[in-house]
């Protein structure tokens, strides 16, 4: 594994555009964790209000519930981490650099480690950063402190690394099914933003599927049970019931996923034409 990042290493280290969507990436990143109190307070400053309560005492940034929040909200910007992935890929199968790691004596199954390795670090810093700024802004805006607080709730941060990891192997596979990076991406957005989860809603809430089995496998379609893993948090403040924990249903549908991705991306590459 460390020969395999080394060698993505080489490839990224002097690569200007993976940095610079990196960065944006983490700006995005900061002002989905970050931001919540300033908007809260700006609907407090128009007036705004939650049948009459002030929307500043939401507590949002509470430990441990900050851990959920956050998590929740920053698992919208996993699909900018796919397009570096895609990118990153395609850009080795371009530029013939696939071909040239074999006639190094690089195999095939080494280049998928070196790109695993990759996403790896990609959601270790992504998990990091959420991590750390969960413990800033916590430990600015939380009501409640302690270190049982602070830390309770913590398995979302793994959760969410699991939900990086997840998504950008499937936008691996994606990369190698279609050539062109921008067709790539194009097809990953769409798939991941309207695609499943219009096809999904269809199947839970449309009357023609109840109680059939279409509306019974609707949890099972990949962009569903990754999302599965972090459910929306914000119900709580309006007390209605909410899953504040990671269902071990969803962990178990994303590995399989994650062994189905693996499994085919081995597959494309083992039969793959490097000429």
């Amino acid at each position: 594994m460390v020969r395999a990042f080394q060698l993505e290493w080489l490839k990224l280290r002097n690569y200007r555009v993976f940095w610079i969507l990196v960065a944006m990436y983490l700006v995005a990143l900061f002002f989905a964790t970050s931001s919540l109190m300033f908007f809260l307070n700006w609907l407090k400053s128009v007036g705004a209000d939650l049948d009459g309560i002030d929307p500043t005492i939401i507590p949002i940034y509470d430990f441990p519930d900050i851990w959920q929040n956050t998590t929740y909200l920053a698992s919208f910007l996993k699909v900018l981490l796919g397009f570096i992935v895609i990118i990153s890929v395609n850009n080795d199968l371009s530029y013939n650099m696939l071909r040239q790691n074999v006639i190094d004596g690089i195999s095939k199954r080494e280049f998928i480690i070196s790109k695993m390795a990759l996403i790896m670090f990609l959601a270790a810093v992504s998990s990091g950063f959420v991590f750390l700024a969960g413990l800033i802004n916590g430990s600015i805006y939380s009501h409640t402190g302690g270190m049982s607080q602070m830390f309770n709730e913590i398995e979302f941060i793994f959760g969410y690394f699991y939900d990086i990891v997840v998504y950008c192997t499937l936008a691996f596979l994606v990369a190698l099914l279609i050539k062109k990076s921008g067709f790539a991406i194009i097809s990953l957005f769409l798939y991941t933003i309207m695609f499943e989860p219009i096809l999904v809603a269809m199947l839970e809430n449309a009357e023609y599927f109840d109680g059939t089995i279409w509306q019974a496998i609707a949890p099972f379609f990949p962009i569903s049970a990754i999302n599965d893993l972090i459910h929306i948090p914000f119900g709580r403040y309006v007390f209605q019931e909410i899953t504040d924990y990671i269902p071990l249903s969803a962990l178990a549908i994303s590995t399989v996923w994650l062994a189905i991705y693996i499994s085919a991306i081995y597959y494309r590459l083992a039969k793959r034409d490097l000429k």
